[in-house]
């Protein structure tokens, strides 16, 4: 299906509505009207039905048919309309209006069945209401017993079919112009209903790389498009951050480049400035694949980071004990922590449901962190508390206090607490952002708290994925 326009539907809406009602509300007064008509008949009919009972009561008997007759006349001079049709004992009729056209098996059967119960019949094409009774004939007796006739009073009603008839064409008449009339009206309410909606388009259509800092203004839109332009400006203000950042990691990522090409540049132009032995050759090159090695890590450690930042990365879990891992990293840095005079202990144990690699990696960025940062004569220490639902790895070392400031953008690309020590180890500064996308990347989260000399990184993993 082709998408259809908000005005068009909500305008489709109205006069769907609108008819709808004005139909409904037409055939409730349609249906009052046809009630009170048939009303009005039945009390007409009861007073005649009345009348003719009143007069035969007075007939004597034995009545003759010219009798019945002339007190039926005598009885309804002055009425015009209602046809009386009179049926003796033997069904018969004894009495009939010139014009009655009664049909006999409905009166014989409402008579003795529903007497009283108004009933319609068409004859011709004339429409009747009537009804239908059994009436005693003269006084009682001594016996009690009378002599019963049937009576049946009836009515034309074609007027009020012609009523009916006009009341319901117009009706529908009227609906087709309201309907139309509504349309436009609800076309013209639409389109100025959104126009908020319009206003937010022009707004949202000058906000470009150049201008993330362009808000909607949510003052100034209706209370049901306040939550839709805050969303918006939520999502900008996200753009705008996210924007920054990678301008930001562009600049960084420059900048941290341009120190080993400069050198590899510096030194190759050096070395290729006059003539030099093979061991001055050889001592170049070595240098240069220092740099080489520095920027391969580098482009490593940034390809994990983009992939574990769109979800490329899937831990391949097993379940693996911590204990053991952790003290194969301790044999690892063995040699680094003894040079420094830094003791390593492990308390605790555990067991996790993770990617043993990517663990691995970054528990050994935390522990080469710490080892790094530890003063002389210290103790690194790693805690495992196994819980019910989780696992949580507390690598705490002794050295300079963080400031309180810096403790979130730690895990921040490039970032370092003292830009002085810029490219003064082997790190590329991406250790600890690596180490965060696989904690995340597992479910879980990690946090850095420095106090008093002592800086604690908390990795808090769930048992199982």
């Amino acid at each position: 299906m082709g998408r259809t326009s908000l005005t068009r539907r909500l305008t489709l809406l109205f006069v769907v509505a609108s008819s709808a009602v004005l139909l409904a509300l037409g055939f409730v007064i349609a249906g009052s009207v046809e009630k009170h008509f048939e009303q009005q008949d039945l009390d007409i009919l009861k007073r005649q039905m009345e009348l003719a009972r009143h007069s035969l009561e007075k007939v004597e008997l034995p009545g003759k048919p010219e009798h019945i007759t002339h007190v039926l006349d005598d009885a309804m001079v002055g009425q015009h309309g209602p046809e009386v049709l009179v049926l003796g004992q033997d069904r018969k009729p004894i009495l009939a209006t010139p014009n009655a056209g009664f049909p006999l098996d409905l009166v014989v059967s409402a008579a003795l069945h529903s007497p009283g119960v108004p009933a319609q019949w068409t004859v011709g094409q004339e429409p009747y209401r009537g009804i239908a009774a059994e009436v005693p004939l003269g006084p009682p007796s001594g016996t009690g017993k009378r002599e019963l006739v049937i009576v049946a009073v009836a009515i034309g009603v074609a007027h009020h079919h012609d009523f009916m008839r006009s009341f319901l064409q117009t009706l529908w008449i009227f609906v087709v112009c309201a309907a139309a009339l509504t349309g436009l009206l609800g076309w013209v309410a639409a389109s100025r209903g959104l126009a908020p909606l319009r206003s937010m388009r022009e707004q949202a259509q000058v906000v470009t790389s150049e201008q993330l800092s362009r808000r909607l203004q949510v003052e100034f839109v209706p209370v049901e498009l306040a939550e839709l332009a805050q969303s918006l400006n939520a999502m900008l203000a996200r753009l705008e951050e996210a924007f920054h950042r990678l301008a930001d990691f562009s600049s960084e990522i420059a900048h941290e480049l341009r120190t080993p090409v400069s050198n590899l540049l510096t030194q190759t132009q050096v070395a290729l400035s006059r003539s030099r032995t093979a061991d001055e050759y050889r001592g170049i090159l070595e240098s240069n694949a220092e740099e080489f090695e520095y920027m391969a890590r580098m482009i490593s450690d940034m390809l994990l980071l983009a992939k574990a930042g769109n979800g490329l990365v899937p831990p391949k879990r097993q379940v693996f004990e911590l204990e053991a891992e952790i003290r194969g990293l301790f044999d690892y840095f063995g040699a680094v922590a003894e040079d420094k005079r830094l003791g390593l202990v492990l308390e605790g144990a555990g067991e996790v449901s993770a990617d043993r690699s990517l663990l691995r990696r970054a528990l050994a960025n935390l522990l080469s962190n710490a080892i790094r940062h530890s003063a002389a004569n210290t103790t690194v220490r790693v805690t495992i508390q196994d819980q019910r639902d989780r696992v949580s790895i507390c690598i705490e070392n002794t050295g300079d206090t963080i400031p309180p400031q810096y403790l979130e953008r730690v895990f921040e690309r490039f970032f370092r607490v003292d830009p002085s020590r810029h490219r003064d180890s082997d790190g590329t500064g991406l250790g600890l952002a690596i180490t965060r996308s696989i904690v995340v990347a597992h479910g879980g989260s990690i946090a850095a708290a420095s106090d008093a000399g002592v800086t604690r990184f908390t990795m808090t993993l769930p048992r199982s994925a």
